[in-house]
Order: structure tokens, then C-alpha cells, then sequence
């Protein structure tokens, strides 16, 4: 007896042993020389030229060929906000970016990608602990890529938004050095830390208000301060007072064409009319949120249940989302000052599927859902996602989130240069935070090194590709101006 006890006891320790002592990869010392030794394969230079191949892809065949997937009666209206300047291009050309890059030079290091990180894809939000954070807000495109591929995007917005900006090259070339280098040396300091912390870590505005505004005059200060609060108001009771109005005792969207068209005002014969018939609000309502529901944690779903759906309607969203599918949902709770209003936004193929292998079997809102909670150190506790049909009966993949979470960004029509070097470096951490979350921080840190190098690259290549996206912005217009007058 005493001695198969023994046995027992010997044959648990051996294989808590073998647990506990074994180990999935390298070590970060050996991800980190790992890292070192990429420099040779991949020099920084490599990363700083672009030069246009001679077979590269049709830039605007590109964007066309996005239009085939979308709402019909809106594309014109997705080519009239890209063609207002070569930023509001970039904006929407993440398809032609994510193909020229498919043709530089790349470490192999792989991360959760934001697919999108330009810029105005960053912003504020509150936390579900009513905390004011920074962060990456679009993740549309999210997918498995390499990390200069989200990195490259981020700087040359910088540059292409300075220009945008009329500043200087100095000022241009400032913004952007410090944006490479805050993303740098934040991951430089994350390969240090312990992994829960990285997790956890995140920009907290409130703290750094003070911080942020110690240099502005007292006028910049109240205008910080108003950004603040009304970002914070921004909530589902201030959505349901903009965008609906009572009717027979409950919430039903205004009419504010194009942009926001109630579902009751969609004929079938539209574009627009997913469903057919005077039942397809309601049978949106009870099939989507059904699904849409069950895609929630149990806590979360919990509560869900306590709302009812009371109308929806189509919404226009963004620049280079405008022409997918995006639903607007208003749900009452306890009263009519108890609503919650939920974007149903079209989850299409990302721009990096074409260029990086995926699992092609995802549901692409879920992709997206599950995108944005491992990019974001805190995210929204109503996010899901569901299938819906389209115009023509076939399945659309769809994610949910509230339409006003406490959203809010920084104005770069009038941001100065000295801020826009500011929130560009902000942007440099936030993506490092996002990729360390993500990938293997210790290699990237490796690679990056402690030197200003890789820094130089990056504004040379920001500078190169913004001349590019100036002359695809030119060849675009063009392509409307010929296309409309036919």
C-alpha cells in the first residue's frame, strides 16, 4: 500500500516536472538574438526605398474591383469622399497599400495586424470602467500580417496628413521620425516587461491630461477639455436623441438621407432592401439579435435580454466603408431614456487576406470581434457579431458593436504641427502595444535595436510612398471624371 502511494506521489512529480519544465518556442533571449540576426537578412534600408514594380496591380482597378461587393446606389458616393485630397485616398485605399506591400521586404514576424493603420483610426473611447483611453478604433481589416506592413501604413498617414496640413518637410519629417521612434523604443520597453503587464497596459487620458496640455496656452487647454467632454457624452441616450424621435410611444430613426435612411422608407425594388417585404425590420430584429446574442459572454447576454429591438435603419459610415452594409439598431430598456443603439456593420474580406495566408473558414465579423480584442487593452463588452442576408438572399457577414461608446478623435483639418508630432508618437506606442499583445515582442525588439536607424527608414519610406499615393490619388480622379461623364 505505502509503496504504491510512493508511486503515485513519484509519477505525479514526474509529470508536473515535465509540465512545468517544458516550453512552447524560443526563450526571449533567444527570440531576441533571433530578432538581431534578421538585420542581416533584412537591413533597414531595405525597408526605406519604395520604387513602384512593373508589375504592380492597377491601382485603380483595385478600388473598382472593391465596388463589385457593394451597395450599388452608394458607390459614387464612396468615390466622392476618397477623391476630396490625396488623404482622404489614402483613406480608403488600404486594398492598394496592402498590395504594394505585398512587394517589400519583410522580417517574417508576424502579429495580429490592424490591416488600417493610418492616422484617423486612432482615437479616444471609455472603458466599461468609464475611463477615458487611446487606442486603435477601426479593425475592419484586421488579420494575421507582418508588423511593417501596420507600421509602414501608420507613418506615411503622418506624412500624407502634414502635407494634407500644408506643414513643412522639417515638421513633416519630425512627426514622423518620432512616430518610428516612439514605436521603437515602446517595444523596446515591452520586451522588458512581464506578459500580463504588456496585456494590461494601456494610455489613460485622464491621467495624462495634465501631461498632454502642459505646453498649450490656456484657450488649447479648454479646447482640450471640451474634446474631453464631449467625447464622454457621446453615449446611446445622445445617439437616440440625434438620430431618432418618439412615435406612437416608442424610438423610431428620423429620416436624414443619404446617410441615414429608416428601414420602413427602403422599398424591396432598392439597392438597400436586404429584406423583402413590410416584415423585414422585425425579422432582422429577432433573427440578427438572436445570433448576435449568442456570440456574447453569459454575463453580457444576461443583460441583452432585458432590451427589445424598436426600430432600424441604414447608416453611411466612414470613407472607405461607405458602400458596405451598415445597420443602425435603436433597442428600448427600463424607458425611453434607457436605449441602446448597435451598429451592424458588413464584415468583408480583409485587404491583407489577398497578400497573407488566413483561415478562409472564419466568419469575418468574428474575425473582426475577435481582431479587436486581442489589438485593444480594453475593449467593448457589446461586441459580436451575426449573418444576415443581402438584396439577393445570400449570407452577409456582419460584426456589432454600440454605435457611441464614448468615441471621439483628434481633428487633423486643424491639428497643429507640434500636436500632430505628439499624436503620432502616441500612434507609435499604441501599435507597439498592439503588436507586443499580439506577436513575438522580444524578436521585434531585437530587430529594432537601440540605435535611431531603423527610425531614418521609416521617414524615407514615408516620404517615397506619399508621392505614390499622390499620383494614384491623380490617376483616381481622373478614373471618376472619365466614368461620370460617360
Amino acid at each position: 500500500m505505502l509503496s504504491d502511494a510512493l508511486e503515485r506521489h513519484a509519477r505525479v512529480g514526474r509529470i508536473l516536472k515535465d509540465v512545468l519544465s517544458s516550453k512552447e518556442g524560443p526563450t526571449p533571449s533567444e527570440s531576441k538574438e533571433h530578432g538581431k540576426q534578421l538585420r542581416e537578412e533584412v537591413p533597414f534600408e531595405a525597408h526605406a526605398a519604395w520604387l513602384a514594380p512593373d508589375s504592380r496591380t492597377d491601382p485603380v482597378e483595385l478600388l473598382l474591383s472593391q465596388d463589385e461587393t457593394r451597395v450599388p446606389s452608394l458607390v459614387s458616393l464612396r468615390h466622392e469622399r476618397m477623391a476630396v485630397s490625396p488623404f482622404t485616398f489614402y483613406r480608403g485605399a488600404a486594398l492598394v497599400m496592402a498590395s504594394d506591400l505585398s512587394h517589400t521586404p519583410s522580417t517574417g514576424l508576424m502579429v495580429q495586424a490592424c490591416g488600417d493603420a493610418h492616422i484617423a483610426n486612432f482615437g479616444m473611447f471609455r472603458s466599461p470602467e468609464g475611463r477615458t483611453v487611446f487606442d486603435i478604433n477601426d479593425f475592419d481589416e484586421t488579420a494575421p500580417g507582418p508588423w511593417e506592413w501596420d507600421l509602414k501604413r501608420l507613418v506615411t498617414s503622418v506624412e500624407i496628413c502634414g502635407r494634407d496640413r500644408g506643414f513643412s518637410a522639417k515638421d513633416r519629417k519630425t512627426a514622423v521620425r518620432m512616430c518610428a521612434q516612439s514605436y521603437r523604443t515602446s517595444m523596446l520597453g515591452f520586451a522588458k516587461m512581464g506578459h500580463l503587464d504588456v496585456w494590461h497596459d494601456h494610455i489613460d487620458l485622464d491621467e495624462l491630461f495634465d501631461l498632454l496640455t502642459e505646453d498649450a496656452s490656456k484657450d488649447e487647454r479648454e479646447d482640450a477639455k471640451r474634446a474631453l467632454n464631449k467625447m464622454r457624452g457621446k453615449n446611446s441616450l445622445r445617439a437616440a436623441e440625434k438620430f431618432t424621435e418618439v412615435v406612437d410611444g416608442h424610438l423610431r430613426f428620423k429620416s436624414i438621407p443619404p446617410t441615414l435612411i429608416p428601414w420602413r422608407e427602403i422599398e424591396s425594388s432598392t439597392s438597400l432592401g436586404s429584406f423583402l417585404g413590410s416584415e423585414g425590420a422585425e425579422r432582422l430584429l429577432t433573427l440578427g439579435m438572436a445570433e448576435y446574442r449568442d456570440t456574447l459572454s453569459p454575463e453580457t447576454r444576461q443583460v441583452m435580454r432585458l432590451y427589445h429591438g424598436s426600430d432600424i435603419a441604414h447608416k453611411v459610415v466612414g470613407v472607405g466603408s461607405v458602400g458596405t452594409r451598415a445597420l443602425v439598431m435603436v433597442l428600448e430598456g427600463a424607458s425611453l431614456k434607457d436605449p441602446l443603439v448597435l451598429q451592424l456593420k458588413e464584415a468583408g474580406e480583409s485587404v491583407l487576406e489577398r497578400f497573407c495566408e488566413q483561415d478562409d473558414r472564419k466568419h469575418h465579423g468574428r474575425r473582426v470581434v475577435e481582431g479587436q480584442k486581442a489589438l485593444q487593452a480594453v475593449s467593448d463588452a457589446l461586441l459580436g457579431w451575426c449573418t444576415l442576408p443581402d438584396e439577393n438572399g445570400k449570407p452577409r457577414d456582419f460584426y456589432v458593436r454600440q454605435l457611441w461608446n464614448g468615441k471621439g478623435s483628434f481633428d487633423l483639418t486643424t491639428i497643429s504641427e507640434e500636436r500632430l508630432a505628439g499624436l503620432a508618437a502616441m500612434c507609435g506606442w499604441t501599435l507597439a502595444h498592439a503588436h507586443a499583445r499580439t506577436g513575438d515582442r522580444f524578436a521585434i525588439a531585437g530587430y529594432l535595436g537601440k540605435k535611431s536607424g531603423f527610425d531614418h527608414a521609416m521617414v524615407k519610406f514615408a516620404r517615397a510612398y506619399a508621392d505614390q499615393n499622390e499620383a494614384d490619388f491623380q490617376r483616381f480622379v481622373q478614373a471618376v471624371s472619365d466614368s461620370d461623364k460617360q
